[in-house]
């Protein structure tokens, strides 16, 4: 199957926020982008979205956050959501979309991604978890769902802390 991933655009918004509820089949994931798109953090390189024959098929969103610890803070990027339409998973479009987003972060300077997720699907691209690091969430989770990736290496040394993630993501 063939599909373009692109940064998103303007006009892309409607179809983002119905991706995010059709992958996830409730509206909260969409909601998280359009408030988060509000934020002066917003990047729109790191806004990406799977287009296939005209329509939009997924979308992952990397977002600036910081890892607060004891003594000062480091930034990082959040992946959340990855979102694919249930019709096109399974077909590698979240794959290109998580490898085209960290290839777009590591352009644009970043030097570190962080995610909540499945712990059978990221390490493929390079995550481990972020308890390596001593990097943990702000909520309850499974240790080995909080993973991380190094863009530069070293970049994560000395970072033990909790990722402050901003008050959207705890509002959907």
């Amino acid at each position: 199957m063939k599909f373009v991933v692109r940064a998103e655009k303007k006009e892309d918004r409607e179809g983002i926020g119905k991706i995010c509820g059709d992958a996830f089949g409730q509206p909260n994931e969409g909601v998280l982008v359009e408030k988060l798109r509000e934020r002066r953090e917003f990047v729109a390189e790191l806004s990406l979205v799977a287009e296939h024959e005209g329509r939009i098929i997924g979308h992952a969103l990397f977002f600036p956050v910081m890892i607060r610890m004891k003594k000062g803070e480091i930034e990082t990027l959040a992946l959340a959501p990855l979102s694919v339409h249930p019709d096109f998973q399974r077909k590698g479009v979240g794959a290109r979309l998580v490898q085209e987003g960290v290839d777009a972060a590591k352009k644009l300077g970043y030097r570190s991604v962080i995610v909540v997720g499945h712990p059978e699907y990221y390490p493929m691209f390079g995550f481990r978890p972020a308890s390596e690091w001593g990097i943990r969430a702000p909520f309850d989770v499974p240790d080995k769902a909080v993973m991380a990736l190094e863009l530069v290496e070293g970049a994560l040394k000395n970072s033990s802390g909790t990722i402050d993630y901003p008050e959207e993501f705890s509002e959907v």
